[in-house]
C-alpha cells in the first residue's frame, strides 16, 4: 500500500495540482474504514478510491457513498458491492496459482508445504487461497501441513514459521506466503534455524523492494502486483466519471498493458484486471531502479 499511495501521488494531475488527495489509513480495520466513509460523505468529497480490508463489510460503506452521489472506484482489493463504479486491480486467484506452481515445481512435484495467509476476509486472502488450492489439487503427492493467517505481517510470519519448523522438523519442503512480507518473514525464520533458505522454496506476491532483492539472490520467487497501474488507473477511471467524456487517461498502464489485452474502454468497464509479471533475477534490477 505504500507503493500504491506513492504511485497515486505521482499521477500527472495530482502532481500539477489539478487533483487534491486526502489519504485515509484504515489500519486494517473494517469499522475504521466505514467511519472514514462517514467523514468523506460529510465533507463532500467528489470521489473515493477504496482499498477495502474486508470483502463483505466494505459493501455498506460503498452503499452509503452511492446514496450521497459520491462515486467509488475499488482498487487492489475487492468488495462485494454492485454500487462500485469499477474495480482496477489484479486477479488474485491467478497470483495464488502462479506462486503455488513455482514452489511445487521447485520441490519436484512432491513433498509438504505450508501456507501463510493474509487477513481472513480480505479479497486477497480469499482469492489467493483459492488459487493456491487450485494448484495443490493438481499435485496428489504434495501435502498441505499448515495454513494460517499471518495478517500480511513479516513479524507474524516469522513467529508462525518458527513454530511450524519446530512442530514439523525436517518435514517442510516449501513455503507459500500470500504476500511478500510474510514470505520474507518465513525466510528469516528458516535462516534462524540454521537452514539454507534455498533448500526450502518460498514464494510471495507483490514485488516489494526487499522481495526483489531476495529474488535476485535466489532465496524466493514472487510476482509483481503493479501498484503504479492499480493506483493511477483507478484515479483515471474516477476522473472519467467526474469530468465526463472529454477526459483522456493520463496513466501509462493503458499503453503499457495494451498488448496484453487491457483496454481503456472509455473508462466504463466494470473490471480492469492488470496482468501479473513474474519477477526474475533478470528483471529485479530494472524494477528496483524504477523506485529510486
Amino acid at each position: 500500500m505504500q507503493l500504491w499511495v506513492h504511485a497515486l501521488k505521482e499521477h500527472p494531475l495530482v502532481k500539477d495540482g489539478s487533483v487534491k488527495l486526502t489519504v485515509f489509513d484504515g489500519k486494517y480495520d473494517a469499522l475504521t474504514q466505514n467511519n472514514q466513509f462517514e467523514t468523506m460523505i460529510t465533507q463532500k468529497y467528489d470521489g473515493i478510491l477504496f482499498v477495502p480490508i474486508d470483502v463483505q463489510a466494505g459493501a455498506e460503506a460503498v452503499s452509503k457513498a452511492s446514496q450521497a452521489n459520491i462515486p467509488v472506484v475499488g482498487s487492489n482489493a475487492r468488495v462485494n458491492s454492485d454500487k462500485l463504479l469499477s474495480y482496477v486491480g489484479s486477479n488474485d486467484v491467478i497470483a495464488g496459482e502462479m506462486q503455488a506452481e513455482a514452489v511445487i515445481r521447485a520441490m519436484g512435484g512432491k513433498g509438504n508445504v505450508v501456507i501463510l495467509e493474509g487477513p481472513i476476509g480480505q479479497s486477497g486472502q480469499i482469492e489467493r487461497r483459492r488459487g493456491n488450492q487450485n494448484t495443490l489439487a493438481q499435485y496428489p503427492n504434495v501435502k498441505l501441513l499448515e495454513m494460517k493467517t499471518a495478517n500480511w505481517s513479516r513479524a507474524e510470519a516469522l513467529a508462525l514459521t518458527e513454530n511450524w519448523l519446530t512442530a514439523h522438523a525436517g518435514k517442510i519442503n516449501g513455503i507459500i506466503g500470500q504476500n511478500d512480507e510474510m514470505a520474507l518473514g518465513a525466510i528469516e525464520a528458516v535462516k534462524a534455524k540454521g537452514i539454507d533458505p534455498k533448500s526450502i522454496p518460498t514464494a510471495g506476491i507483490d514485488g516489494v523492494s526487499d522481495a526483489l532483492r531476495a529474488v535476485k539472490v535466489g532465496t524466493m520467487v514472487s510476482v509483481l502486483q503493479d501498484a503504479n497501474a492499480q493506483a493511477q488507473g483507478s484515479l483515471d477511471v474516477l476522473l472519467r466519471k467526474l469530468i465526463g467524456a472529454d477526459y483522456k487517461p493520463r496513466a501509462a498502464l493503458w499503453t503499457q498493458y495494451g498488448t496484453a489485452g487491457l483496454k481503456w474502454d472509455d473508462g466504463a468497464a466494470r473490471v480492469y484486471n492488470i496482468p501479473w509479471t513474474p519477477i526474475t533475477p533478470q528483471n529485479a534490477d530494472v524494477l528496483l531502479a524504477q523506485r529510486r
